[in-house]
């Protein structure tokens, strides 16, 4: 397999650390979204929405939307697996990792933070400001989630990782960059240490990638 990505994204964090946790090796290309290279001819023939990741099966196709791509992981490779067996628990471990990848992402995509600055005369500090606005806006709620529900553990769900730990993990690098103060969710801060603490997790981190600088 060969998976398009590019080291910062936070959405390329959360599959590389799928494709850890199940095991599986691929390839790393990666996409530096500063130079638009995500644009060009080639990659747009793979992915014509122009976003990373993407990941390339042997047989040339194509699957791209990360939680698309992790669920599709989850029931080809199933060991471990990412989402509880039970229904309400799987919907619970869903619509945690929704509320930061359809509440938060979306709203600080660098797609959406460039637009702030290019058609809104938005500079660093008001980006930034924009950016730790909608992070709080999700994790206050998730916070208090997390604390109060019995099934939180170590990780979202219990003892082992799943879907929300990985996209939480993914938001806590991002947070990193625009100064996020981390005190008020210390729930969220405690399971973001558990995840980094294992090898799937800190092999996916940012700065430890080919292309990280």
């Amino acid at each position: 397999m060969i998976l398009h990505n590019y080291f910062r994204s936070s959405t390329s964090v959360r599959l590389r650390v799928a494709l850890n946790l199940k095991g599986l090796a691929y390839d790393y290309v990666s996409y530096a979204l500063q130079k638009q290279e995500q644009s060009a001819p080639d990659f747009l023939a793979r992915n014509p929405q122009g976003l990373v990741p993407a990941l390339e099966l042997e047989d040339g196709a194509v699957l791209h939307q990360s939680l698309a791509i992790i669920e599709w992981l989850d029931e080809t490779h199933p060991d471990p697996a990412l989402l509880p067996s039970d229904p309400m628990l799987r919907a619970k471990a869903r619509a945690y990792a929704y509320m930061i990848a359809c509440e938060i992402h979306p709203l600080n995509n660098l797609r959406v933070l460039n637009t702030l600055r290019s058609e809104f005369g938005a500079d660093d500090a008001a980006v930034a400001a924009w950016f730790r606005k909608w992070v709080e806006t999700t994790f206050t709620p998730l916070e208090k989630m997390l604390a109060e529900a019995p099934e939180t553990g170590t990780f979202c769900m219990g003892e082992t990782p799943t879907l929300p730990d990985l996209c939480l993990y993914a938001q806590v690098w991002n947070n990193k960059r625009f100064q996020v103060d981390m005190a008020p969710f210390p729930t969220i801060s405690r399971i973001f240490d558990a995840c980094d603490a294992l090898e799937a997790f800190a092999k996916a981190a940012p700065p430890v990638q080919p292309d990280a600088f």
